[in-house]
């Protein structure tokens, strides 16, 4: 299993990058940036690939969007100055709230 969370956690790494690296490239305007969210975003899913031998499709789709807007969000706060207001917050801790929920008390996700 901890190959499993490790592809897991390197994919939403990856999709973080090929996220932030979307934003950086202007519309697809500026080739690195375009090139890095290409090679990361094909990254991102390879790694998943791999996470879904083990792990039910929907706990890993939670994992990996939960985790990744959480990343996303303070990226977009602290790179791009993007702020965030009250309900936002709320709602980023409720997603935080879910994926230890996930990770906690879900049998699904095949310890």
């Amino acid at each position: 299993m901890l190959k499993t969370y490790a592809a897991l956690l390197a994919a939403i790494a990856f999709e973080v990058v090929g996220t932030t690296a979307l934003k950086a490239s202007a519309e697809f305007t500026k080739p690195l940036p375009t090139l890095i969210m290409a090679v990361s975003y094909m990254m991102a899913f390879y790694l998943l690939s791999i996470t879904l031998r083990v792990m039910p499709v929907g706990v890993a789709y939670a994992l990996w969007s939960g985790i990744g807007i959480v990343a996303v969000s303070l990226i977009g706060y602290f790179a791009f100055k993007q702020s965030l207001d009250v309900p936002a917050i709320m709602g980023i801790g409720l997603i935080i709230v879910g994926v230890i929920v996930l990770n906690v008390f879900s049998t699904s996700v095949g310890r």
